[in-house]
C-alpha cells in the first residue's frame, strides 16, 4: 500500500464509519413508516392509496430544499449543518407518534422531508472534499451500506418495538417512531465533535497528510465545472438526474411496501422484519463489491447500467412470482441491483463538477431522486387499491429502470464523444 493508499484509508477510517451511522438513523426515521403501517394502517383506518400517498409526501418536502440547503452546507461547512439538519428532523420523527388522521399524517410526512433534506446530498458532497475520483466509489459504496444496514437492524427492531403495544397507554407504531426518532437528537451533539468541517480542520491528520489530500482533491477537481448555473444546464447532469429518478421509483416503492408485502405472505410482524432484512444483507455486499469493481476498473457507465438492468429484470419476475419464496427471491435481486449502482453512480458527478456546481449538482440529482421516492410508493398505494396486487406497479417500475439503462448508456456515449473531440 502507497502513501497515498494510507492516507485516503485513515481519512476513511476516521470519518465513514460516524457517517454510516448518522445515515442509518436518517435512512431507518425515513422508513420507518413502512413498518409502522403494520398496525398504524388498521389502527387508523388509512387505506393502501391514504398510506401510499403519506409515505411518498416525505419526499415532496425533501425535494423543495434540496438545493438551497446543499448551498449552505457547500458555504457554511458540515459540521453546523448537520447539526441543525439531525436535531429537527429527530424531533419532527419522534412527533410522528402523534399523528391521528390522515392531514396530521401527510404533514409530519412532508415536514419531515423539509428536516431531512440536506442530509444525504450533503453527506455525498462532503465526500469530495476528503478523496479524489479514484477512490469516490468505493468509499461512496461504504458510506451507502447504511442503507441496508438500517434495513437489516430496523425490519427486526421495529418488529420487536411494535410488540410494546399497551406500553405507557402508547400503541407499537407511537413507541416505533419515538424510539427511532430521538437517537437523530442526541447524535447531533456528536457531530460537532466528531465530524470536522474538512481535512484542513481534521486533528487527526498531519501537516504533510493535510497538504496530501488538499492536493491531490484539488489537483483532479481543478479541469471540472464550478459554475452553479452552468452545471444546472449541462445536459450530462440533466441526464444523470432522471436516470437517479427512474432508479428512485423502484427502490423506495419496494422499501415502503415490503414490510406489508412480506406480512401478507402470513407472517407475524416480528417474523415480517427478519424476513425483510433478508434482501438488504445481500443488497450491503452487493454495493462494496460493485464499487471496488469501478474503482478498480476506473469505469462508471457499465456498472450503473448492468445494475439497474438487473433490477429490472428482477422486479418483472416478481410481478409473475405465484409463490412467496420466488416473490422474495426476486426482490431480493431488484433490491441488490438498485443498491450496487449507487458508488457508482455518485461517483459520477464528480467527473465535471466541483464545488458550487457540485454542491447544486447533487442536490438537482437528490430532487429527482425524491420525486421518484414520492411516485414510486404512491404508485403502489393506489394500484394495489385498484386491483389487488403488486404486479402491475411492478411492471411499470421495470420499465422505468429500462429506460433509466437506456439513458444512461446514452450518457457514456456522449461523454465518449465529447472525450474524443477535446483529445
Amino acid at each position: 500500500m502507497t502513501e497515498q493508499d494510507q492516507v485516503f484509508a485513515k481519512c476513511a477510517w476516521h470519518i465513514i464509519p460516524f457517517m454510516m451511522l448518522l445515515y442509518v438513523v436518517n435512512y431507518l426515521d425515513r422508513v420507518n413508516v413502512g413498518f409502522a403501517a403494520l398496525t398504524l394502517n388498521k389502527q387508523l383506518g388509512f387505506s393502501p392509496s391514504v398510506f401510499g400517498f403519506g409515505a411518498g409526501i416525505f419526499f415532496v418536502g425533501y425535494a423543495l430544499c434540496q438545493m438551497p440547503i446543499n448551498l449552505i452546507i457547500e458555504r457554511v461547512g458540515a459540521n453546523r449543518s448537520v447539526f441543525c439538519i439531525m436535531t429537527v428532523w429527530g424531533l419532527v420523527s419522534a412527533s410522528t407518534a402523534l399523528i391521528k388522521g390522515p392531514l396530521s399524517f401527510y404533514l409530519l410526512r412532508f415536514l419531515l422531508g423539509v428536516a431531512e433534506a440536506g442530509f444525504f446530498p450533503g453527506m455525498v458532497l462532503y465526500l469530495t472534499l476528503w478523496f479524489p475520483r479514484s477512490y469516490r466509489a468505493r468509499f461512496t459504496s461504504i458510506f451507502t451500506t447504511a442503507i441496508p444496514v438500517a434495513s437489516i437492524i430496523g425490519g427486526p427492531l421495529s418488529g420487536a418495538i411494535l410488540g410494546l403495544k399497551g406500553s405507557g397507554g402508547l400503541q407499537g407504531w407511537q413507541w416505533l417512531f419515538l424510539l427511532e426518532g430521538l437517537p437523530a437528537i442526541f447524535l447531533a451533539f456528536a457531530v460537532l465533535k466528531w465530524l470536522p468541517n474538512g481535512p484542513s480542520s481534521a486533528p487527526w491528520l498531519s501537516t504533510r497528510e493535510k497538504e496530501l489530500v488538499l492536493s491531490k482533491v484539488e489537483r483532479e477537481d481543478a479541469a471540472a465545472e464550478r459554475n452553479l448555473w452552468a452545471a444546472l444546464r449541462n445536459p450530462r447532469l440533466l441526464a444523470i438526474a432522471l436516470v437517479a429518478f427512474g432508479n428512485a421509483v423502484a427502490l423506495y416503492g419496494i422499501q415502503l411496501w415490503l414490510p406489508q408485502m412480506i406480512k401478507e405472505m402470513g407472517f407475524s410482524n416480528l417474523m415480517t422484519g427478519f424476513v425483510t432484512a433478508l434482501p438488504y444483507i445481500a443488497g450491503g455486499a452487493a454495493m462494496i463489491l460493485w464499487g471496488r469493481s469501478s474503482d478498480r476498473r476506473r469505469e462508471r457507465i457499465w456498472h450503473i447500467a448492468i445494475a439497474l438492468l438487473v433490477a429490472a429484470i428482477a422486479l418483472s419476475l416478481a410481478s409473475i412470482a405465484r409463490s412467496p419464496l420466488l416473490m422474495v427471491a426476486a426482490l431480493t435481486i431488484a433490491i441488490v441491483g438498485s443498491m450496487a449502482y449507487f458508488g457508482p453512480f455518485f461517483s459520477l458527478p464528480s467527473s465535471f463538477l466541483s464545488g458550487p456546481a457540485m454542491a447544486g449538482g447533487i442536490a438537482l440529482i437528490s430532487t429527482f431522486i425524491a420525486l421518484g421516492g414520492f411516485v414510486g410508493p404512491t404508485l403502489i398505494g393506489v394500484t394495489k387499491q385498484a386491483t389487488g396486487n403488486y404486479a402491475s406497479a411492478m411492471l411499470v417500475q421495470s420499465a422505468g429502470l429500462v429506460v433509466a439503462t437506456v439513458i444512461i448508456l446514452m450518457v457514456g456515449r456522449a461523454i465518449t464523444s465529447h472525450e474524443g473531440q477535446t483529445a
